[in-house]
Formats: structure tokens, C-alpha cells, sequence
């Protein structure tokens, strides 16, 4: 009974890490949705209110595809997890980048370049766990989503 308990531990652990990255990200940032509402957003900008709930669902799942990808045997899984803390660095840093320093250029490319981290991390995912890299494909396509959103902020502002 002890191994299962531990696997519960690993993965609660697992799932707290990509949490505990947006919600320090935050704190860093501080009041993200002051900045949001005050900048000329366009027209397809979806209202603040839906990011906090949007993001704690993508690490959620980040957390659980981590979490496959960890308990996995796949000799390329430490190559694997290796690109998914450095995206996740990347994730954290952008909203520093974007709220805290209102440079909403440098964070652009910072997006370009999370966004090839991701689809990195997806292949690697891939080899190790299937289902692991699926998870990660929301997170995907809403990064490419905020990389649009970034640009079309940066060019009204």
C-alpha cells in the first residue's frame, strides 16, 4: 500500500508544479488584470475574467501529462521532462515580460519561442507517452491563440 501512496504524493506533487509556477508568475507580475483591462485590447480579446480559469485547467493538465511522461520507462523521458521545465520557465517568464514590464514585443518572441518549446516538449511527449503529448495540445493552441492576441496588443499599444 506504501508504493501507492507514494505514487499519489509524486503525482499531487506533479500537479503543483506548473500551478505553483503560474500562481508565483502572478505574484511576480502583480495585478494582471488591471493591466489587461487597461490596454487596447481587440475586438477578439476574450474578457480577464476567463484567463485564471483557462490557465489553472492547462496546468492541470500540464501537471498530469508530467506526470505520465515521469512514471513512464521510456529511456527518453528525462530528455523529455528536462523540455517540459524549460518550457515552463519560458511560461513563467512571459507574463513578467508582458504585465510586469509592459513590454509586449520582447514577450511577442518570448511566445514564438515558448511556442516551439511546446511543440518540442509535444514530439518528446510523444515518444514517451501519447496520451501525455495530447494532453498538452489545448495548451498549444491556446499559446498560439495569446501569441496573436500579444501581437495584436503590442500593435495597438
Amino acid at each position: 500500500m506504501k508504493h501507492h501512496s507514494t505514487n499519489k504524493s509524486i503525482f499531487i506533487i506533479f500537479l503543483l508544479i506548473p500551478l505553483a509556477a503560474g500562481a508565483l508568475s502572478a505574484l511576480f507580475t502583480g495585478n494582471m488584470s488591471g493591466s489587461y483591462a487597461s490596454f487596447t485590447k481587440p475586438s477578439f480579446a476574450p474578457p480577464g475574467i476567463l484567463f485564471p480559469i483557462i490557465w489553472t485547467i492547462l496546468y492541470l493538465l500540464m501537471g498530469v501529462s508530467s506526470y505520465i511522461v515521469a512514471q513512464s520507462d521510456h529511456p527518453d523521458k528525462l530528455l523529455a521532462l528536462r523540455t517540459y521545465f524549460i518550457q515552463l520557465f519560458f511560461n513563467f517568464m512571459w507574463s513578467i515580460l508582458f504585465f510586469g514590464l509592459s513590454n509586449y514585443l520582447l514577450a511577442f518572441f518570448w511566445l514564438l519561442l515558448l511556442i516551439l518549446l511546446i511543440i518540442i516538449m509535444i514530439v518528446r511527449f510523444y515518444k514517451t507517452s501519447p496520451i501525455a503529448a495530447y494532453l498538452q495540445i489545448p495548451y498549444l493552441f491556446w499559446c498560439i491563440f495569446a501569441a496573436i492576441l500579444n501581437f495584436a496588443v503590442y500593435l495597438l499599444n
